[in-house]
C-alpha cells in the first residue's frame, strides 16, 4: 500500500531568502517593528531627502479634490496622509492604513502633533484583503509598501475592488534603474552603505539589508504594469523618477 506524501509547503522570498509562505508576513512585521521609531530619519538619510519630492509628485498625480475619500495604504508614518488631508478638506476623509501597528502608532502620533485630526482615520489592515466595501475610495496610494506584500497580485485586486469607478491607484515604489552605470552605483550603495546606515542610526543592520534585498526582488516597471492590467486597471502608466531608482505607477478603474 503506497503512502501518500505530505503536500509540499509553498515558499516565497524574504529579501534573498526563501521562506515558508505563511512566515513572510511575520518576518516583515518584525522588520518594521524594529525600524518604526527611526523610519523618517533613515528615509531622509538614505535618499538625501529626495523621497519628499517623489511623494509630492505622487500627490500631484493623484487628482485629489475636496470631498474625496483616500486610502493611504502602507501609509507608515503618514507623509502622504499629511499632504492629502488639507486637499480633501473637512468633507473628505483620509484613511491612514498599515499592517504594522508600530508604524501606524508613529503615524497617528505625527498627525496629532501636526494638528491633523478631523478628517483622518486609522486602520490596521492587510493589503491582500482590504476590509472596506466595494467602490469606497476615490484614490488609493501605496508608497514603498507593495514590495513587502506577500501576494502582490492579490493586493492589487483588492485595491481595484475598493476603488470607485473613475478612481485611481498610485503605487510609488523602488524599481529598476534605466541606465547600466546607475544600476552599478545603486547596487553598491544599497548593499554596502544602507545596511551600515541602519546599524549606525537604528542599531539594526539586518533589517536594512532585507529592505535593500526586497527592492531587487520587486517586479520591474513593465512587469508591474502588466500586474495592474491583470487586476483590471486601465490606462496604466509609469513615470521613472531619479533614473528609474523609483517609479510611480498609475492606473484607473472605469
Amino acid at each position: 500500500m503506497s503512502q501518500q506524501s505530505a503536500p509540499e509547503q509553498k515558499t516565497t522570498h524574504f529579501g534573498y531568502q526563501e521562506v515558508p509562505l505563511n512566515e513572510k508576513q511575520h518576518k516583515v512585521a518584525d522588520v518594521f517593528h524594529s525600524v518604526a521609531q527611526k523610519y523618517d530619519i533613515m528615509n531622509d538619510l538614505m535618499s538625501g531627502g529626495i523621497h519628499r519630492l517623489w511623494k509630492r509628485f505622487t500627490i500631484e498625480m493623484s487628482g485629489v479634490r475636496p470631498g474625496h475619500q483616500i486610502l493611504d495604504l502602507a501609509g507608515g508614518t503618514g507623509d502622504l496622509t499629511a499632504l492629502f488631508a488639507p486637499k480633501v478638506g473637512p468633507n473628505g476623509r483620509v484613511v491612514l492604513a498599515d499592517i504594522n501597528d508600530s508604524m501606524l502608532k508613529v503615524g497617528r502620533d505625527r498627525m496629532i502633533d501636526r494638528g491633523i485630526m478631523n478628517n483622518v482615520d486609522y486602520s490596521l489592515v492587510n493589503a491582500e484583503c482590504l476590509p472596506f466595501a466595494d467602490n469606497t475610495f476615490d484614490c488609493i496610494t501605496i508608497a514603498f509598501g507593495l514590495r513587502n506584500v506577500t501576494n502582490k497580485q492579490k493586493a492589487l485586486n483588492s485595491m481595484f475592488r475598493t476603488l470607485k469607478p473613475g478612481g485611481r491607484l498610485l503605487v510609488l515604489e523602488f524599481s529598476k534603474p534605466i541606465y547600466p552605470w546607475l544600476s552599478k552605483i545603486y547596487d553598491h550603495y544599497s548593499f554596502n552603505l544602507i545596511p551600515k546606515f541602519g546599524q549606525w542610526v537604528t542599531g539594526d543592520e539586518e533589517s536594512y539589508r532585507y529592505l535593500a534585498e526586497s527592492i531587487r526582488m520587486h517586479p520591474g516597471q513593465e512587469e508591474l504594469k502588466q500586474m495592474f492590467a491583470t487586476a483590471g486597471f486601465e490606462d496604466s502608466e509609469y513615470h521613472n523618477l531619479t533614473g528609474g531608482v523609483v517609479a510611480l505607477h498609475r492606473g484607473f478603474k472605469y
